[in-house]
């Protein structure tokens, strides 16, 4: 459990982390990129019950998805990403990236570009200098 929000810090890491930096929540947020919309596809990931009812509602909550009932008796509902939801699409996967070059074990989850059906990957990218960097090239801003 959290004891402390990071949501005032002057960091927008922090802040970011104060929304999806619980266990749990960006492989949520994986799982509905991939296609996921309902209940028990999310728990597919092993997830309890429990853990998903409360991270799906500070989902919904922070406007990372929608709640969309698809059935009555009994309500059922789907979790919609929004905007802000896709947005995270290339934080999950730069972390599906580092995992892939710095842990060991399979790959069940190798994304690809829709329209041509390669590999993706993400890069730092310098728009003033128009040109790739790598991660060595990057600090602070005075």
């Amino acid at each position: 459990m959290r004891n402390t929000s990071l949501s005032t810090m002057a960091c927008p890491a922090a802040r970011a982390l104060d929304v999806v930096g619980e266990w749990w929540t960006l492989l949520i947020i994986r799982d509905a990129l991939r296609g996921a919309r309902r209940f028990e596809e999310f728990k597919r990931a092993g997830i309890s019950d429990n853990i998903l009812t409360t991270r799906l509602r500070r989902l919904v909550d922070a406007g990372i998805f929608e709640r969309s009932r698809y059935q009555q008796r009994p309500d059922r509902y789907e979790y919609l990403l929004t905007g802000k939801g896709r947005a995270l699409g290339p934080v999950v996967a730069a972390l599906r990236d580092w995992g892939s070059t710095w842990t060991e074990g399979p790959d069940r989850t190798k994304i690809a570009h829709r329209a041509c059906g390669h590999p993706v990957s993400v890069r730092l990218y310098c728009p003033d200098c128009n040109r790739q960097i790598t991660g060595a090239e990057i600090g602070p801003i005075d």
